[in-house]
């Protein structure tokens, strides 16, 4: 969470990281009917072209999103583990039963754990001290020597650009898409600093810039978004909203590590606005929060944050804190994604490479729906494993809506 500090004081220690992996997840790709080859363990299979309905259109269909087509090929990423929490690798087609609103659906497409991803590194280091700083450069360095070779990284991060009325916020890329590690080793070293938190917009930079090309065969419904920060918004042009239907239409699922800062916040912004120390929630945040829980009050009843008092500052914090923790659970779970959280910034380190593991063992499965209905209604999507002697879990995205008339 990213607040205003007096004369433009930095926050120490205020940086609340939250890793955020969003695996890719493309709902709807272009197919061809006929003989498509698929890749299962680094080789090459054919799926009867019976089994698929005939393409004229191409799009993506996600979680939230509505779009035109003729034929959709819906991919579910999943993971699946043991009874004790490990994941199983080596997994084939026929270990897996998919069904959609009660109906089974025949599996077209699978990718392997061994099948490569591209991800996108968000790094929030709004608010953060040069100390906080070098630990979010080694947490990110350890993340990416955890990948894979054949794994790719764009990195996209917060900075303080100078303007002629004050410094604002923005969004940067860092580094586009690639696997040369020395290359991403060179982009993480160039982080800098905001006092502000453009959250929403970094996640719509994901989406825009990052994710702007349609994947490359070998990495349909294999791409990925690690965000650090707190979630809380403080400075951005969009909102949730719009940075949800992005992140959608992108394929992407999401991974949230959290880092708690909020008590840290909280006894700031307490302080009287005198104090050389005090906090203040930016008017974006304040405004925000009156639009979504006191939607009728007027808006010039939250124009001052000193004339606010103590237990009402308090108020605000927590319900902005409650927000995001909800969003990114939200995005998380309906992505097939998954949150963490980290106390600090060497918590946040130990979970990268949770992360990182997480995503080395994802499968990726797609299949045509037999219902052909193109009424925008939700179908709800139930992943099981089979022939396995020991019980297992899958963590797997819910559903989709079907396209509309």
């Amino acid at each position: 969470m990213q607040v205003i500090t007096k004369l433009s004081r930095r926050l120490p220690g205020s940086l609340v990281l939250l890793v955020t992996v969003c695996v890719a997840a493309q709902q709807i790709t272009q197919q061809q009917p006929t003989q498509r080859p698929r890749r299962v363990n680094g080789s090459e299979q054919t799926t009867e072209a019976k089994k698929t309905p005939p393409a004229s259109a191409s799009d993506e269909v996600d979680e939230g999103d509505v779009v035109r087509v003729e034929t959709q090929l819906v991919s579910v990423p999943a993971v699946v583990t043991d009874s004790a929490g490990r994941p199983l690798s080596g997994l084939k087609p026929d270990n897996f039963r998919l069904i959609e609103d009660g109906q089974p659906q025949t599996i077209t497409n699978f990718g392997t754990t061994d099948t490569p991803f591209e991800i996108a590194l968000l790094l929030d280091t709004s608010g953060s001290t040069r100390d906080d700083v070098a630990l979010i450069r080694a947490a990110a360095n350890s993340f990416i020597e955890a990948l894979r070779p054949g794994d790719r990284v764009g990195v996209v991060a917060f900075n303080q650009a100078n303007t002629v009325q004050s410094p604002i916020a923005v969004v940067e890329v860092l580094s586009e898409l690639t696997s040369d590690r020395e290359s991403l080793r060179t982009a993480i070293d160039n982080l800098g600093a905001s006092q502000g938190t453009p959250y929403y917009d970094g996640l719509e930079k994901v989406a825009d810039s990052i994710f702007r090309d349609p994947p490359k065969d070998d990495v349909k419904g294999r791409r990925a978004i690690v965000a650090l920060t707190d979630g809380v918004d403080s400075s951005s042009n969009s909102d949730f909203t719009n940075a949800k239907i992005k992140l959608a239409r992108a394929g992407i699922a999401c991974y949230f590590i959290q880092v708690n800062t909020e008590d840290f916040v909280e006894d700031r912004l307490m302080k009287d606005c005198q104090d050389d120390g005090m906090l203040a929630l930016s008017q974006r945040q304040i405004q925000r929060y009156r639009e979504l829980f006191f939607p009728k009050a007027k808006a010039e009843n939250f124009d001052s944050f000193c004339q606010m008092g103590p237990f009402e500052r308090m108020s605000i914090s927590r319900a902005l804190y409650m927000l995001a923790r909800k969003e990114m659970n939200d995005l998380a779970r309906t992505s097939g994604g998954r949150s963490f959280e980290a106390a600090t910034l060497a918590d946040a380190r130990a979970a990268f490479t949770r992360v990182a593991a997480d995503i080395g063992t994802l499968y990726s499965l797609g299949y045509y729906p037999t219902n052909k209905a193109r009424d925008g209604k939700f179908r709800s999507i139930k992943l099981e494993v089979r022939g396995l002697k020991d019980k297992a879990q899958i963590r797997a995205r819910d559903g989709y809506y079907a396209p509309k008339q």
